[in-house]
């Protein structure tokens, strides 16, 4: 299915995994946050920036201990409709099933294990080693020969007596004509091993069942050893010589391989007694290194906090305005005006001024596509006063008198309206919040106006709101 807009990513735009919430609301791929945090010095959300750059915060700024796993998000994507797009493969499901069948996949093409180079589709890897890997071949111990491995078993199908060759290679069936290879079962099958399963698993079984197949090995050359004993006991050679040459020469084979098994089991167990310590030695090392950083994470957090103070206050202190008269820029309008329609952001606030030096803190909101009675036919304006320093000191309730103006920017007909607070209404009280609730012009422009060629009120994308207190 085509994904929804949630389920992507805010960096690489492709299908989140392990889905991560910022505290600004977006969401990146664990493995990209990661990224962008480790080459970036003090992040800023790319997404906030493209939405509304006016309205960045300290919650827009990126860190991994200030994300957090979005579990909803992540049911849901794993429950997407997906399908395999290799040549020849008609699998489809759902995502969470996806990576199984790509380890899977038999038309997947992927590299040979012996390192000859070539790409080949999974399900004919085996023909490929059997016919045409270059890497795929076998030294004879007894010509010295490097044969390929249709060549090698041609070779023991033809030959009377049993082949000498390595027998940590291979295993051999009743008459040591030809190896044994079981594809559906472990090579250790034909001493008592009754494992079965794919080519994967068994690779993993032969690894991890090194111990129980020498228990195996050795009772299997036990029971060799008393059919020797019991053949030699036998009356005037009751057993033919030829079986007990076989016998012989399978006891041969089965102690050479366990003496292989022997010394592989001895240098595991040395590597692994190696990789435990230096795994300590490196777990140590790794905890003191993650206590270190996060001890400099914590002193950057501080210091991106303070930094992101001292931005804040040097762009209020660029914008702000202790005159009572307010200039507001509105960029990207056309934009910001989809998302009011669509609801992402149905309205806009301006940076706060005041009506004079240690005046009312005021500012203004705007909805684009209008609030009440003026949602969806005209442009909503509206004035909030906002708790300032300096109230304790004013007199209250707010009585001036408020002239909105939308600029033409041709200098023709600009828009302007104007009212006087109403003195009982609880927006122009002393604020105990941060603002007051917005009072002001629900339809202040008809949206038809601000969007007519007749007029300049939106030009190059740009709008202009103004704002006198008398």
């Amino acid at each position: 299915d085509v994904p929804d807009q949630k389920y992507l990513c805010s960096n690489c735009n492709n299908i989140l995994k392990k889905a991560l919430q910022t505290l600004c609301g977006h969401r990146y791929c664990s493995a990209c946050l990661s990224w962008i945090v480790r080459n970036n010095k003090n992040a800023i959300c790319q997404k906030c920036k493209e939405e509304d750059p006016s309205t960045l915060s300290e919650g827009s700024l990126l860190a991994e201990e200030r994300a957090f796993g979005d579990a909803a998000i992540n049911k849901e994507i794993s429950e997407l409709k997906v399908h395999c797009v290799t040549l020849g493969c008609s699998w489809s499901g759902i995502m969470k099933n996806f990576e199984e069948h790509q380890s899977l996949c038999e038309y997947a093409l992927i590299p040979c294990h012996t390192g000859c180079g070539h790409m080949v589709m999974r399900k004919k890897l085996a023909d490929h080693l059997e016919n045409g890997c270059v890497n795929n071949v076998t030294m004879c111990q007894k010509c010295k020969r490097s044969l390929s491995s249709s060549e090698y078993q041609a070779g023991w199908r033809r030959k009377p007596e049993p082949c000498e060759c390595s027998p940590s290679t291979f295993l051999f069936s009743e008459n040591c004509s030809t190896p044994l290879i079981n594809k559906d079962g472990c090579r250790f099958s034909e001493v008592g091993c009754s494992f079965r399963g794919s080519k994967e698993k068994i690779k993993e079984h032969e690894k991890t069942a090194v111990g129980a197949h020498m228990l195996l090995l050795l009772q299997h050359i036990k029971q060799l050893k008393a059919s020797l004993c019991t053949a030699a006991k036998a009356p005037n050679g009751s057993i033919p010589q030829s079986e007990l040459n076989v016998n012989e020469n399978k006891l041969h084979v089965f102690e050479n391989i366990v003496a292989v098994l022997n010394k592989e089991v001895e240098t595991s167990n040395l590597e692994i007694t190696a990789f435990r310590r230096q795994s300590e030695l490196d777990q140590n090392i790794i905890r003191g290194l993650e206590l270190k950083i996060a001890e400099l994470h914590r002193c950057l957090m501080q210091k991106d906090a303070g930094l992101s103070s001292l931005h804040k206050s040097l762009l209020f202190s660029e914008q702000a305005s202790y005159d009572g008269v307010f200039l507001w820029k509105i960029t990207d309008v056309g934009r910001k005006l989809q998302d009011s329609v669509t609801g992402r952001t149905v309205s806009l606030y301006s940076p706060a001024f005041y009506t004079a030096k240690y005046g009312y803190k005021v500012c203004l909101r705007v909805y684009l596509n209008g609030d009440g009675t003026g949602k969806g036919t005209h442009v909503s304006l509206f004035f909030v006063v906002m708790r300032g320093d300096y109230d304790a000191l004013l007199p209250w309730p707010f009585r001036h008198k408020v002239t909105f103006m939308l600029l033409d920017q041709n200098n023709r007909e600009h828009i302007i309206d104007a009212f006087r607070p109403d003195l009982t209404s609880a927006s122009f009280q002393r604020p105990v919040n941060d603002m007051n609730v917005a009072s002001g012009c629900p339809m202040f422009l008809p949206l038809s106006k601000l969007q007519s060629p007749k007029y300049a009120y939106v030009k190059e994308d740009t709008l202009f709101l103004k704002c006198i207190i008398e």
